[in-house]
């Protein structure tokens, strides 16, 4: 069986970005075939099984993906759109989001936003905030973010993955520390 990791990043190409490479049509909320995906998978993967994707799915420390019925999809990073429909986080007051350094003096002129995303992705967890940040450079940033100043502002918070959150965007009076 290939490794699990390199599996679920092509999963993730796959289903937030690019579906059509691959033959697969999602639906309005994301969702495609996983026998379909599967399929997809084995054209680089051949040993890879429904199972193991199932196993992938399980073990995602992050909660990257979903499995309804015989459907899977992403449940956050997609740069083509989706209707999600996840459930909205009322009760974190903290955010955070890593970011390399050199995009700080911009973030804090003009706040966050999705770029080629449809959200800005945030986390509950400072460190997983950090480790995301460090994927673009060793010199991270730490945002932290009010959560109620983007309620304030009419921004709506939605519980993306176990402890991911996303929003369209974040202004940046909602920007309260960068350490």
């Amino acid at each position: 069986m290939p490794p699990r990791v390199k599996v679920s990043r092509l999963m993730a190409y796959i289903l937030r970005h690019s579906p059509e490479e691959f033959s697969l049509k999602p639906d309005v909320e994301g969702f495609v075939p996983l026998s379909e995906l599967v399929r997809a998978l084995q054209k680089v993967y051949p040993d890879v099984t429904g199972d193991f994707v199932r196993e992938i799915v399980k073990r995602d420390a992050k909660g990257r993906y979903e499995i309804r019925g015989d459907k899977i999809r992403a449940r956050y990073g997609h740069s083509f759109p989706v209707s999600l429909n996840h459930e909205e986080d009322t009760e974190s007051r903290i955010l955070y989001h890593g970011t390399p350094r050199r995009n700080l003096e911009m973030i804090m002129r003009e706040g966050l936003k999705p770029m080629k995303r449809q959200f800005v992705h945030m986390s509950t967890s400072r460190e997983e905030a950090i480790e995301t940040g460090g994927r673009h450079g060793r010199d991270v940033v730490l945002l932290i973010m009010d959560a109620d100043c983007l309620r304030r502002k009419g921004l709506r918070i939605y519980k993306a993955g176990r402890n991911v959150r996303i929003v369209e965007k974040v202004p940046p009076e909602c920007i309260t520390l960068a350490v």
